[in-house]
């Protein structure tokens, strides 16, 4: 097996000219599947199947390898089995067609209730500052994605009834409650925004140069008011609507609810988007579930 993973590895970098960083990586997934195939007691990489390769990846995902680790050594091996191929030492592949487990998603880190309260505390103001901490206050009080945010335009804002329409994924038109907080934030940036704005700019948020901020202009922003509040954290907007939705859901436990406002068109998504941490389920399960209330 060590002379075939020698001969495949020497054949990748002369006639294939794959950089040094990458035949490395082929050597590092094959000797471990080398290993642990020679533990089952097979000397040759020909005598393989797919059972045994199925075999092989279940083990690797129970001592934890990720779907995304796996996913490259079966691309490793799978190419191997295709330089046999080439030689004619077998006929068939037994890699092909084998998927990799999936990995699950990341869940989003979001800033705390604390943190979001340092960041979002009024400091200097100047136009800049007030029309940032509109933008954050209606990113964190709506559940904004940043598109979102950029594209609202002044009539978008419905400031008596407390709403503002936006348009998501898909042109999908929904309107969103707006809170006090970002109310207030909004009338401050309101009362300056010409100061700013070029006449006739329908954005409800404008850059220096009097038109509509750009995406990657709120990031930076964001970035550095996290750094100028001390925050230990790297913010980016998307952290702030994953803090409106762990928020909500935690408060209301309404799943479908949080679906909604986030513009979710699929449920599953908003469940993998948003979580509940165990303290707070165990809390509602005791105070909720008959057999769990304690005695009075």
């Amino acid at each position: 097996m060590q002379q075939t993973v020698d001969d495949f590895l020497d054949y990748l970098k002369t006639e294939r000219q794959l950089s040094h960083n990458t035949l490395i990586s082929y050597r590092r997934d094959l000797l471990q599947a080398q290993e642990y195939f020679k533990d089952q007691g097979i000397e040759y990489w020909e005598q393989l199947n797919s059972h045994q390769i199925r075999t092989w990846v279940a083990y690797q995902h129970r001592t934890g390898h990720s779907g995304k680790t796996l996913q490259r050594q079966l691309s490793s091996l799978r190419r191997l089995f295709e330089y046999l191929i080439r030689e004619q030492k077998i006929k068939h592949n037994p890699v092909k067609g084998i998927p990799a487990p999936k990995s699950g998603r990341k869940l989003p880190k979001a800033p705390n209730i604390e943190q979001l309260d340092q960041l979002l505390t009024e400091s200097e103001q100047d136009v800049y500052h007030i029309r940032d901490r509109a933008m954050f206050e209606l990113l964190y009080s709506s559940g904004l994605r940043l598109s979102e945010l950029v594209s609202i335009n002044l009539h978008d804002i419905k400031r008596r009834e407390q709403q503002l329409r936006v348009t998501g994924k898909g042109n999908k038109e929904r309107e969103l409650p707006v809170g006090r907080k970002a109310l207030e934030a909004l009338e401050k940036w309101l009362k300056v925004r010409g100061n700013l704005a070029k006449p006739n700019e329908p954005a409800l948020f404008v850059s220096r140069f009097g038109t509509r901020i750009t995406p990657r202009a709120v990031q930076q922003k964001l970035e550095q008011l996290a750094i100028e509040k001390g925050l230990p954290i790297h913010l980016h907007p998307h952290m702030l609507r994953h803090s409106f939705a762990s928020h909500i859901l935690e408060s209301s436990g309404n799943l479908r609810a949080v679906q909604e406002l986030l513009g979710h068109a699929d449920i599953s998504t908003t469940q993998i988007y948003t979580h509940l941490d165990f303290q707070h389920l165990a809390e509602v399960y005791d105070k909720a579930h008959p057999r769990a209330r304690k005695k009075g």
